[in-house]
């Protein structure tokens, strides 16, 4: 199922979210210090395109003062403009039925462009059934 729920969110909006992302990661690049910034803008292009069967997490590692930093010079110069056009697509995803699903993933897309620094991507395992206790015989 999340095969096919990658394959149309591909199509729908992550090719176009992923190329936000790219374009911006690029511009970030141009300077020494925007690679850091434009770094993550490839890890969330990567996250936009194939979102079903990933999650964002809190990372483990603290980075204090410079995530802060980070975080706020993310929002200023790209967070908020990205965050706005996922918000846009989940609205325009969320008219029918069907785009529910989709557009809740461009949501959280949105939240998580707004401040990734502190976050990983991660893939989701899936459960396995318990197996049964062996028995004495």
């Amino acid at each position: 199922m999340k095969t096919v729920g990658n394959i149309l969110w591909f199509v729908l909006a992550g090719i176009w979210l992923a190329i936000e992302f790219v374009l911006a990661g690029i511009l970030m690049c141009i300077t020494i210090i925007g690679i850091p910034f434009g770094i993550q803008a490839f890890k969330l292009a990567a996250f936009a395109l194939w979102p079903f069967g990933s999650t964002a997490v809190p990372a483990e590692s603290s980075g204090g003062v410079l995530r802060l930093i980070g975080n706020v010079l993310w929002f200023i110069f790209a967070g908020l403009w990205i965050a706005i056009s996922c918000v846009l697509f989940g609205a325009l995803l969320c008219i029918t039925i069907i785009g529910i699903p989709f557009g809740i993933q461009a949501f959280k897309l949105a939240r998580i462009s707004l401040f990734p620094f502190g976050h990983e991507i991660v893939k989701i395992e899936p459960e396995t059934p318990a197996q049964p206790a062996p028995t004495s015989g």
